[in-house]
């Protein structure tokens, strides 16, 4: 039996909870940023999971210009320190918003620096997907109220309000997420290869 056999469905385990992880610190991060409802249920799950090691690096870390960068900082270490695990189990490279990364052969700088692409990757991927979420509840249960719609909105208003100042809503039609989700889609494309072309020096 190869030692790919094991390889690769630890690979999937490891990956899905740094991933999940950090997802949720990223989260933090943004939602604070956009002053969202921290007494939300949800804003309070994300809230307890992530302080104990927040706290930590907050007095080594301060905030600039009022935001907590202890929060960006631990989500750059998590992603470099999933990238160190994977390149121990032998996984020469992964995807980073749609482009392939070589970690394996990576200097330790360069794996710096994919962490950042993959960190950016992440932040455009969570505006994406709150503007399609908002379209599909706007669709299916419109004027309906709850938590994560709530926190949605939020994600997804800085991305939509200023497309719509430019094209506003044309006999009832709503085309700004439309706009916003290639802008972001456009934005990964020209922001990501060149920082992971970077790496590889």
């Amino acid at each position: 039996m190869s030692s790919g056999y094991l390889t690769s469905p630890l690979m999937l385990i490891v990956n899905t909870l740094f991933d999940l992880y950090i997802l949720l610190v990223l989260l933090r991060f943004m939602l604070q940023m956009l002053r969202a409802d921290f007494y939300n249920p949800v804003s309070q799950f994300i809230v307890k999971l992530t302080t104990p090691p927040l706290r930590i690096l907050r007095r080594i870390i301060p905030s600039v210009a009022g935001q907590d960068s202890a929060s960006i900082v631990f989500c750059l270490v998590l992603i470099y320190g999933k990238f160190l695990l994977m390149r121990a189990l032998s996984i020469p490279a992964v995807h980073i918003g749609g482009v392939m990364a070589p970690i394996g052969g990576a200097s330790y700088a360069g794996l710096l620096l994919f962490s950042v692409a993959d960190l950016i990757a992440l932040i455009l991927t969570v505006f994406l997907i709150a503007v399609i979420i908002q379209v599909i509840l706007s669709w299916i249960n419109p004027g309906h109220y709850n938590p994560v719609i709530g926190l949605v909105n939020k994600l997804a208003e800085p991305v939509l309000k200023p497309i719509r100042k430019f094209i506003p809503p044309m006999g009832g039609l709503d085309l700004s997420p439309l706009f916003a989700a290639l802008l972001i889609m456009v934005a990964k494309m020209l922001i990501v290869p060149p920082i992971i072309h970077l790496g590889n020096f």
